[in-house]
């Protein structure tokens, strides 16, 4: 479907105003470990504990509120649960940095998942009832780049905030501020975004399309094998980026105690921004290249990048110095935000126009319950277990290493969804075609 210059303007501003709130999704994840050196030592926690405050408490929540959600997302104004979604877990990210014990900031943590449950879902289906299905990977990859500038924004805003040193780290302060810009932003999504046509890229004559009832849904999107098998590439691939995002920066301060902190936190944030930014981006715009000659490529392509990041992610925590750890997560951090792009657009794509939001939220189901909920808790009960008889560096690097096989089965899933998606996509492609001519 063509778009007019003035569509075009618009559907661009929704894209990037969009991405800036995912943006503001992950600030709010990733500075929980950017700071999870000097919240462990202000309430005492274990790296088990950690582990759980970082990724099962969210992640637990997160799931299971999101695809009611979803369904209200494929029923009512999604421009409305995307603005008080954000707006209620910006609360939660402000109570987090009020907490006094770790029952209130699991609680408050538990609050944050909630909060974000609402955010994907009706996102992605906006914006694919914006962009048609040949610039989708393109657009979502633009909004999956608000992965790496949210994380970029948590090491720079970290950094701004923070005092000359490591010894002047007021993080409760953190938080608060963090808070109450999502607040803001939250009011100008509800101000600014108006709703999409639902169907409108898909559809010839754009009308209501009728909601099926949640376990058709639920049935119709379960029986996809490809869908299924991007699901667990994706999410056995992030269940070790988010170990890793959980205890790097904790790990570099025992690599290294003297290092400037601020400096790394400020290169961080620059590696973020520019190779997983860059890697997120170039990913998509070669998916839609290469999909458009060969179905095959939106599985091949994730595949090949979980590959090249498996060697880079076992020794960059074995390598002596901060200095080449960070050479080589540039390198980590670009095939890492490869698979995104490819994935968003398969969720949506195979999906009926009529379940977008919760072919998203059960995507994000499967990927949050194994990525968020088990890596970072993996991750920190296999430090604390190795540390009955190594010390926590080297206990860390043990872990991680551990922590890196679970890729291998992500590669698998992949592969095979690169076997079997032409003919969903096929299959995808009719569906869609006859819920068209029936509501045309």
């Amino acid at each position: 479907m063509k778009q007019n210059n003035k569509n075009n303007s618009y559907r661009t501003m929704v894209l990037i105003l969009l991405t800036v709130v995912y943006s503001f999704n992950f600030i709010d994840r990733q500075i929980v470990g950017i700071l999870a050196p000097f919240i462990q030592q202000d309430l005492n926690l274990t790296n088990t504990q950690l582990g759980l405050l970082t990724g099962f408490y969210f992640a637990l929540f997160y799931t299971f509120v999101a695809i009611p959600i979803a369904w209200l997302a494929d029923r009512f104004n999604r421009v409305n649960i995307v603005s008080i979604a954000l707006a209620t877990w910006s609360g939660f990210t402000a109570l987090f940095g009020l907490a006094g014990n770790y029952l209130q900031i699991s609680l408050a943590r538990m609050g944050v998942g909630i909060g974000e449950a609402g955010g994907s879902p009706p996102s992605h289906s906006i914006i694919s009832d914006l962009y048609s299905k040949e610039e989708r990977a393109s657009a979502l990859g633009v909004y999956s780049m608000g992965i790496p500038f949210g994380v970029m924004a948590a090491y720079l805003v970290t950094a701004s905030l923070i005092g000359s040193s490591s010894d002047a780290v007021d993080w409760r302060r953190i938080f608060v501020i963090l808070g109450l810009a999502g607040i803001a932003l939250a009011l100008v999504v509800r101000l600014v975004i108006r709703e999409p046509q639902r169907g409108s890229m898909e559809m010839e004559q754009v009308a209501k399309v009728k909601q099926p009832p949640f376990l058709e849904s639920l049935k119709t999107l379960l029986s996809i094998p490809s869908w299924w098998g991007m699901c667990f590439g994706i999410a056995f691939g992030s269940f070790v980026a988010y170990a890793f995002a959980a205890f790097q920066t904790k790990y570099l301060l025992l690599l290294d105690p003297t290092y400037d902190f601020k400096l790394l936190l400020i290169i961080l944030g620059i590696m973020n921004g520019t190779t997983y930014a860059g890697g997120t981006f170039i990913g998509a715009r070669i998916a839609d290249r290469w999909g458009a000659k060969n179905i095959k490529a939106y599985g091949w392509l994730p595949a090949i990048a979980v590959i090249l990041t498996f060697p880079l992610g076992v020794l960059c925590f074995w390598v002596p110095s901060v200095n080449l750890h960070l050479i080589l997560v540039t390198a980590l951090l670009f095939f890492s935000g490869i698979y995104f792009g490819p994935c968003f657009a398969i969720a949506q794509t195979l999906a009926p126009i009529n379940q977008r939001a919760m072919s998203t939220a059960l995507f994000f189901f499967i990927l949050n319950m194994i990525a968020l909920g088990g890596g970072p808790t993996f991750a920190g009960w296999l430090i604390d277990f190795f540390k009955t008889d190594a010390s926590e560096l080297h206990a860390t690097r043990l872990a991680m290493t551990f922590t890196y096989l679970v890729l291998i089965p992500s590669i698998v899933s992949f592969v095979l969804v690169s076997k079997i998606l032409p003919r969903d996509w096929r299959n995808a492609e009719e569906r869609n075609a006859k819920l068209s001519q029936s509501h045309g």
